[in-house]
């Protein structure tokens, strides 16, 4: 599996946790306010990490770093996403994975496998605003509540997440998510930050209010839903 970043500490990734970040290319998503366009959109113009580099970092650092954060991209739409993670397991590691849960059946398979051990899942938006959000137009969606349905079930850790944008949501959103989310152990919401890189253009982020309020219309249905960015 390539891979095409890395950070080499983290203390927000992974929540409680201190970490480390690797960036695989690619994804199946053409979300416009995506922070990482060109791992998307031109992964193989960026650096490729060597993996036996990669390897001696993450065993210099056992016992100094808590976790590995594989993100993207989307780390899923790699065939060799298993086996890479059995690479990871042989450190003394907790492993967290971000996804967009367009790809159940992989997600379901690692899980089963013990091979991550918190998984953190994007809900772009609605279920009816999806296509528009993830700039796919008429997306079936139905991967995606899959995906949500096994980790509502509760063989591992999570979260779910969603960047908040102006353009894209409203309060009134919220309200459909918290119903579609409803029991889940804990929701972020993230303030949209332009990082210089993203796929669209004049994106902005709400603000503080208007971000708290959306919290609030969550709080209806889930617990723990907290601010991220703000």
């Amino acid at each position: 599996m390539i891979i095409h970043g890395l950070q080499k500490l983290t203390l927000l990734d992974y929540p409680e946790k201190t970490a480390c970040t690797l960036f695989s290319g690619g994804c199946n998503f053409r979300c416009p306010f995506c922070h990482n366009s060109t791992l998307v959109l031109d992964p193989t113009s960026q650096e490729v990490i060597d993996e036996k580099e990669l390897f001696a970092f993450l065993k210099k650092r056992e016992g100094l770093l808590d976790g590995i954060c594989l993100t993207g991209g989307e780390p899923l739409i790699n065939d060799d996403i298993e086996s890479f993670l059995e690479k990871l397991r042989k450190y003394d590691y907790l492993i967290k994975l971000d996804t967009n849960g367009s790809f159940p059946d992989k997600l379901e398979s690692i899980i089963n496998k013990g091979l991550v051990d918190y998984v953190a899942m994007d809900i772009k938006n609605s279920k009816e605003k999806y296509p528009m959000t993830i700039g796919i137009e008429n997306y079936d969606i139905t991967p995606i509540l899959k995906s949500v349905d096994l980790l509502l079930s509760g063989k591992i850790e999570y979260e779910f997440r969603t960047t908040v944008v102006k353009q894209f949501h409203e309060e009134k959103d919220f309200i459909e998510i918290g119903k579609w989310l409803k029991g889940a152990s804990r929701y972020y919401l993230q303030a949209f930050k332009d990082s210089g890189d993203i796929i669209g253009k004049n994106l902005t982020s709400h603000d503080e209010k208007t971000m708290k309020s959306m919290q609030n219309q969550v709080r209806n249905y889930i617990e723990t839903v907290e601010l991220r960015g703000i």
